[in-house]
């Protein structure tokens, strides 16, 4: 079977009142038929529930799904993305290790390898996106122990080879850990180029309308064990209705993303050829730099688009004013189109130095390009774009 139908027809086992629809398993706890199955389950020598907060049918079909369409072994799922991305780190990492990262990181993401690993005596060496294989090599230590990324980037939409990520992996024996979560599994399969791990907010496009928050983590089995011994003990466990929500969006999220990457597409082509947008980025932009990388490593560009408008802040302000459709918010990965500047929401917290090394300026914003109608969304961030252009002029004047 497609990967479509599977994602629609893998689910829970039927119980005996032969629901159509998973049901949801709202329970704490599991009983056991006997001591001795507790004492098997605890053994680990049978397999089933005992806690929710390491295993539930929800979490686990949920999770069966994701590992389907990104051709993992095994996974995890926990309460929310950055609860994902940090297992994926912590569950491996230990003092004295060293990390490599990509220097275009969503802001939590930073803050847990500069604030938090380094506690622990993790040290770790920034790289940018668009280094070259030599440069990604000279980063490499004798204790390097992971390689992590996001591609596209937030917000910068910058892109990673993963292939030849995937050849430095077998050659330095690094762990390839990879945030797919503006991708998706729809658009792109990390493993499939040599990644190790692929980590997910399954709060953005896998819920798809902004209702629940999630993560998981799916990857090769061996590493996925460690992660999970340490998800069991700390508890960033996924709340079994949010995991029956998540698992119910999957049926969706290939039709979803391909309304989302045309009306994407479409947006950047409309304000790239506008004279008052001082840049557009969006990976299928034949103007994008990484343009023929996204066209090898991905299906389509997603559905971001990031652009940036001279006049700073008070353009930013003026535009958002005068837009009537978009959302005003900090999420991303809804069917409503949502907007926000990075410099002074996702990103507030870096200082003025890594806000410049990641390209990120008071005029940048963020477009998570929704399901609404193209020509209403073109219509309105047109007319938004030049309306506070005339402020900003009439302002100067």
């Amino acid at each position: 079977m497609q990967k479509q139908t599977k994602a629609i027809r893998i689910q829970a086992d039927k119980s005996q009142n032969r629901e159509h629809s998973v049901p949801l398993y709202l329970t704490s706890s599991f009983a056991f038929e006997s001591a001795e199955q507790g004492k098997a389950l605890f053994e680990e020598t049978e397999e089933g529930n005992i806690y929710s907060r390491f295993s539930n049918p929800n979490v686990s079909e949920f999770v069966a799904k994701v590992c389907m369409l990104e051709n993992a072994e095994d996974g995890i799922a926990t309460g929310t993305g950055m609860a994902a991305v940090f297992a994926s780190m912590a569950g491996l990492l230990k003092s004295g290790d060293h990390l490599v990262a990509c220097r275009a990181l969503f802001g939590s993401a930073h803050q847990i390898i500069t604030q938090i690993l380094s506690k622990w005596g993790i040290t770790h060496t920034y790289v940018d996106a668009s280094a070259t294989e030599a440069e990604w090599e000279a980063a490499m230590q004798p204790n390097t122990r992971m390689v992590y990324l996001e591609t596209p980037s937030n917000p910068g939409l910058e892109l990673v080879d993963l292939e030849m990520l995937g050849r430095l992996k077998q050659k330095y024996g690094f762990i390839l850990n990879v945030d797919n979560c503006f991708a998706t599994p729809i658009l792109q399969t990390p493993i499939d180029f040599g990644a190790d791990l692929s980590v997910h907010s399954a709060t953005k496009y896998m819920d798809g309308q902004g209702r629940v928050l999630g993560g998981i983590v799916v990857g090769r089995a061996d590493l996925i064990q460690p992660i999970r011994f340490f998800a069991r003990h700390t508890g960033p466990s996924l709340s079994p209705f949010n995991a029956w929500v998540l698992s119910k969006s999957l049926e969706t999220l290939d039709l979803r993303m391909e309304r989302h990457c045309r009306n994407a597409l479409q947006l950047a082509e409309a304000l790239d050829a506008h004279t008052d947008v001082e840049r557009v980025l969006y990976p299928f932009l034949p103007s994008h730099p990484q343009y023929d990388l996204a066209k090898r490593q991905m299906s389509a560009g997603g559905a971001i688009v990031t652009i940036e408008l001279e006049g700073g802040f008070e353009r930013v302000s003026a535009f958002f004013d005068a837009l009537q459709i978009p959302t005003l918010s900090s999420n991303l990965g809804d069917s409503r189109t949502i907007v926000t500047n990075p410099n002074t929401t996702t990103h507030a917290k870096l200082k003025p130095e890594e806000k410049a090394a990641l390209g990120i300026t008071p005029g940048l914003i963020r477009i998570s390009v929704g399901l609404e109608a193209i020509e209403d969304l073109i219509d309105d961030f047109t007319q938004a774009v030049e309306k506070s252009a005339d402020v900003v002029k009439e302002k100067v004047a």
